[in-house]
C-alpha cells in the first residue's frame, strides 16, 4: 500500500474560493457576510476525480491524508472570527470529499489560528474534526501573521494547550505555514523553506518531547535545509549542550518526500533514517510542472523513491509503515477495513 501524507484541495470548487474572496471583502468593509454557497456532490466530484484522482491513480498511490489548501489558509487575514469560519468552511469541504471517496482520501484539518489569540482557542475545532468528522491529523502553523514571525517558538509553554490536546486525541501535526504577505519571502519557494527549517531549529533548541514524548510533528518539503545541512543540526545540538539528535528529535520527528528531484531524494535517504521519512508527494500544489531533463511532473515523487538506493524494507517504512505508526487513527481505520 503507498499512503501519500501530504495532499491538499487545491482544486476546490470556485464557489469556495469566490466565498472566501466576500467573506474578506466583508470584514474590510464591515459588511454582512453572504451566506456559504451550496456546492453540490456533482461539483466536488469533478474537481478531485479530474485532478488529484486521475493523478492518484497514473502514479501509482492508494491513499492520500488530505487537508485544505495551505497556502489559502491565511490566518493573518481578518480577525478571529474570519479565520473560524474560513477554517471551518475548509474543513467541511474535506469530510465531503473523504465521505465521496472514502477509499482514496483521509481528512486531515487546518486550526482557526489567529495572531495573538490564544491557540487554546483553536482546540474546539480540532476536537469537531477528529471526533465528529473522522480526521486524523492537522496542520499546525508556526507563522499565522503570514511572515512576520511574530508567534513565540513551538516549544513555548503558549503551545502547550494544542499538544495536550493533540495527545489526548492521538493526532500527530504536519508542521506547515500559509502564505507571505512579506514580499522578501516566495511562499512555495521562500516562506514553506525557512518555516520547515526554522521549526526543526526551534525543536533542536527546546526540550519539548521531555514533556510530551509521544507528540509527534512531520516536516514537510523533506524537511526544509535539515537534511542538506544535517552536520550543521548536529553540530549545534552539541554546542548547545542538547543530546544527539537521534534521540533528542527524531523518535517524534518526521519529515516527508515532498523534494522534486532524483539527487534530492537521494540525500534525504541517504542521511535520515527510513523510520523517519513519510512519502508525501503535495501533488498539485507548489509545482505541478514537467521537468524539461526527465520529462516526468517534478510532483511525481513517487519515481524517485523507487529509483533511491532502499532495501525493499526501508521501502515498505517510506510508502506506508511509518504513515500508519505517525498516524494510528488512519491505521485503525485501514485495520478495519481489512487493510
Amino acid at each position: 500500500m503507498i499512503i501519500d501524507c501530504h495532499g491538499h484541495y487545491t482544486t476546490a470548487p470556485e464557489a469556495h474560493n469566490l466565498w472566501r474572496k466576500a467573506q474578506v471583502a466583508a470584514f474590510e468593509s464591515s459588511s454582512a457576510v453572504p451566506t456559504y454557497p451550496v456546492i453540490s456532490d456533482d461539483e466536488i466530484t469533478d474537481t478531485i476525480e479530474t485532478n488529484q484522482l486521475r493523478l492518484i491513480g497514473e502514479r501509482g498511490a492508494d491513499l492520500t491524508i488530505f487537508s485544505p489548501r495551505a497556502s489559502a489558509m491565511e490566518h493573518h487575514v481578518g480577525d478571529e472570527s474570519v479565520s473560524s469560519a474560513w477554517s471551518r468552511a475548509c474543513n467541511d469541504l474535506i469530510a465531503r470529499v473523504v465521505g465521496l471517496f472514502p477509499s482514496s482520501f483521509i481528512g486531515v484539518c487546518q486550526l482557526p489560528q489567529s495572531p495573538g489569540v490564544p491557540l487554546r482557542r483553536s482546540l474546539a475545532e480540532l476536537e469537531r474534526c477528529v471526533l465528529e468528522l473522522g480526521f486524523v491529523g492537522l496542520n499546525l502553523n508556526p507563522d499565522p501573521s503570514g511572515g512576520r514571525w511574530n508567534e513565540l517558538p513551538l516549544t513555548d509553554r503558549s503551545w502547550y494547550p494544542l499538544y495536550e490536546k493533540m495527545v489526548e486525541l492521538d493526532v500527530p501535526a504536519m508542521i506547515h505555514v500559509s502564505g507571505s504577505c512579506n514580499p522578501n519571502f516566495h511562499a512555495t519557494g521562500a516562506h514553506y523553506m525557512n518555516a520547515d527549517t526554522t521549526a526543526f531549529m526551534q525543536l533542536l533548541q527546546g526540550d519539548l518531547f521531555a514533556d510530551f514524548p509521544t507528540l509527534r510533528f512531520v516536516i514537510p518539503h523533506g524537511g526544509g535545509a535539515v537534511p542538506y545541512h544535517w552536520g550543521r543540526y548536529r553540530g549545534l545540538a552539541d554546542m548547545l549542550h542538547q543530546p544527539p539528535l537521534a534521540t533528542h528529535l527524531m523518535k517524534n520527528v518526521y519529515f516527508d518526500t515532498c523534494v522534486y528531484h532524483q539527487p534530492g531524494i537521494d540525500l534525504l535517504t541517504d542521511v535520515i533514517d527510513a523510520r523517519n521519512i513519510l512519502f508525501g508527494s503535495e501533488m498539485l500544489g507548489a509545482v505541478r510542472g514537467v521537468d524539461p531533463e526527465t520529462g516526468h511532473y517534478f510532483d511525481d515523487t513517487k519515481r524517485y523513491i523507487d529509483a533511491a538506493p532502499l532495501s525493499a524494507d526501508e521501502r515498505d517504512m517510506i510508502y506506508s509503515g511509518n504513515a500508519r505508526r505517525v498516524y494510528p487513527r488512519m491505521d485503525q481505520s485501514l485495520i478495519a477495513r481489512g487493510l
